[in-house]
């Protein structure tokens, strides 16, 4: 009781707006007189919600339908207009930098290739300033509809002091890519071309994926799911609880870095064994380069494993399976399996799902391996109630997850926007159309 008596009358405005619109947002539209029981709010205070959001372009209505015997009923919807993100992915081979509305429609991309430069922290936040003002530019959109910006990247994320306080923001630990306590959120912020205030997110790369499939994917309804991220390398994370009941979490594992093999193979973190050193592509590249695999010496990750597969898998009328490159992806499928079966034991998910760009290319080979050393490797009563299968939302979905971290802020805030002031010197530009694209509750 006294928790909630030190609720003021503007918390409960927010709570308020923040039901309102998260409910629209994943089950919308809805009519007023829907809205009431599925929030618990009683249809005044559903009214002045409503009435104050559409003032501020975050709602619009979305037809009208025929009750019971009554009037016909208006339904609404969030507004995409209403505002503006961005999501980043710092992936192993590219920056992949995307504009999504409010509803996550794509209005524009562009890519920053890596792979002749690496991790280098400058050239990094290089690929974001400029990826930043290609989009903003290609879409014809105003930097001050921004309402945060999120950016999903590898390593482990250090909450530091708040970039207000004078802190360094989120400070990212990547020992396998040469990260240190980099503050890049600071750096970020620094070099970007956005109004001052302008939210940043910083997160692990498969928390945010993991985010991306519960909220629009293969998670979507489970009360807890593990998402793996399998590219250069090996990451996952863990997602429980359900989105509108506000108690979802998301915690990133730094799964790729668990042992399969005692005494194995180097990893590239520096020590021996990790799953990381036999699943991530960089990985099976180096494997199958040792193996005699026949490799141009500068083949980057991409190509080498699209070259391990159709060695293994020739197709019909090809030449016949390379008995090499079959027994290096059954014993990734093997170690993927069994690291599986650590996720199945420990937390115990509904649902598995493999992503990545890596994890979606090896998956239609691999799925029915894995699924059985899956099984062969996890306690039977709990494998039994989990199934493991790919996400649905393709090799953007890392970069959606990063824009869920700004919109899922943005919800729990009750739609109100960002305090900031304006880029000098800039104007706002017409809005172009927003392309036909990503749904709200539709993607994948």
């Amino acid at each position: 009781m006294a928790e909630r008596s030190r609720r003021t009358v503007r918390d409960l405005r927010r709570g308020n707006r923040a039901r309102v619109l998260q409910r629209l947002y994943f089950d919308g539209p809805l009519s007023r007189q829907e809205l009431g029981p599925a929030t618990g709010l009683s249809s005044g205070s559903i009214s002045n919600v409503v009435a104050e959001l559409a003032s501020e372009g975050l709602l619009e209505e979305a037809g009208v339908v025929d009750s019971d015997g009554g009037r016909p009923r208006t339904l609404l919807r969030i507004a995409p207009d209403g505002g503006l993100f961005i999501g980043i992915d710092i992936g192993e081979t590219r920056v992949r930098v995307e504009l999504f509305d409010l509803s996550l429609t794509e209005l524009a991309r562009t890519d920053r290739l890596l792979a002749q430069h690496g991790y280098d922290v400058e050239r990094i936040v290089g690929h974001v300033r400029s990826g930043v003002a290609d989009v903003l530019r290609d879409a014809g959109a105003d930097p001050g509809t921004l309402l945060g910006i999120g950016i999903g990247v590898p390593g482990i994320i250090e909450r530091d002091a708040p970039e207000a306080a004078g802190g360094p923001g989120a400070v990212v630990h990547g020992q396998t890519i040469g990260w240190s306590a980099v503050p890049f959120e600071r750096l970020l912020r620094e070099a970007v071309g956005v109004p001052p205030g302008t939210p940043f997110f910083i997160d692990n790369g498969a928390k945010t994926l993991g985010q991306a499939e519960m909220w629009f994917g293969g998670g979507r309804g489970a009360g807890a799911a593990a998402v793996a991220l399998i590219g250069s390398g090996v990451g996952a994370s863990v997602n429980r609880g359900d989105i509108l009941d506000g108690d979802l979490s998301n915690a990133a594992l730094e799964w790729g870095h668990t042992t399969v093999q005692l005494r194995g193979r180097r990893c590239r973190c520096g020590s021996i064994g990790c799953l990381e050193a036999y699943a991530g592509a960089e990985a099976m590249r180096e494997r199958w380069r040792e193996a005699g695999g026949p490799l141009p010496p500068d083949a980057d990750d991409e190509t080498a494993l699209a070259a391990l597969l159709a060695a293994a898998y020739p197709g019909p009328g090809g030449a016949s399976p390379d008995p090499v490159a079959v027994a290096i992806l059954d014993e990734t499928a093997e170690c993927l399996g069994a690291a599986l079966a650590d996720l199945v034991n420990l937390f115990l998910p509904e649902r598995i799902l493999l992503g990545g760009w890596a994890g979606l290319l090896i998956g239609p080979h691999l799925l029915p391996q894995i699924r059985r050393y899956t099984q062969e490797y996890a306690l039977e009563h709990a494998v039994a109630r989990t199934t493991v299968d790919l996400g649905h939302l393709g090799p953007d979905a890392v970069t959606v997850g990063a824009a869920t971290l700004p919109l899922s802020d943005f919800l729990a805030r009750g739609g109100t926007r960002p305090a900031r002031t304006s880029l000098p010197g800039t104007t706002a530009p017409d809005r172009a159309a927003a392309p036909t694209g990503r749904g709200r509750a539709t993607a994948g």
